[in-house]
Parts: C-alpha cells; structure tokens; sequence
C-alpha cells in the first residue's frame, strides 16, 4: 500500500503568512493548498479531505472560528490550528474549547508550526 502525502490547508488573510509557510511545508513533505480568503477554504473543505487546517483567526467573514466551525461540523478528522496576531487568554479558551487543537500566537517561528503539524500527522499508528 502506498502512502499518501499528509494534507494541510492554510488560511491566512495575510499572503505573506501563507507565502512564507507554504514552501516551509511542502519542504517536509505535505501537500498544501493556501488561501487568504476564508470562503475559499469552506468550499475547498466540501470538495477535498484536508489533514490539518492552519488559519488566522481575525479576517472578513468568514472569520477563523467560523471556518473553524464549519470544518469541525463537515471534516471532523481535520485538525484545526489557530494563528493570531490578537492572542489573549480568552480568545485561547475559546479557541480551543471550539475544538483547536492548539493556539499559537503571531510572531511564530516557522519550524515551530511545522513541528507541530508534523506531530499531529504522525500520531497515526503505523501500519503493519
């Protein structure tokens, strides 16, 4: 059996976020498709199965916890990562209590993101 690529989806209404990611990403190893639109990625959700769902949280409607939502309610097995340049403890709390599985707060390093992506990818166990 073939492995498959691992599949992650950036949304960050800023381009260089997703400029700077995206190669930082697929340099490891995933596929990824980036937008800075969160309707784009609604309707991306509805067509395709995404691994893990990287996006900013404040953006035009759609905003990141309503992306976040509606990727919880049509591709549960999608892991969502919050980014944020407005991190405060309430909106942590509530990211997560959302079903985030984690909050990171802008500026980020790079390696740090892939990490964790990595991390949330591999927990599968390993085929016989």
């Amino acid at each position: 059996m073939k492995a498959t690529r691992k599949k992650v989806l950036l949304l960050d209404d800023e381009p260089i976020v997703c400029e700077r990611l995206k190669p930082a990403l697929e340099k490891i190893g995933f596929y990824v498709e980036s937008y800075t639109e969160g309707q784009k990625v609604v309707d991306r959700v509805m067509e395709e199965t995404f691994d893990v769902l990287v996006t900013d949280l404040k953006m035009q409607k759609p905003d990141g916890l309503e992306v976040m939502d509606f990727v919880r309610q049509h591709a549960p097995a999608t892991k969502v990562i919050i980014i944020t340049g407005f991190a405060t403890v309430d909106t942590a709390v509530e990211t997560l209590k959302g079903g985030a599985v984690d909050f990171i707060a802008k500026p980020f390093k790079i390696r740090t993101l892939c990490d964790l992506i990595v991390k949330l990818t591999s927990s599968e166990p390993a085929a016989p």
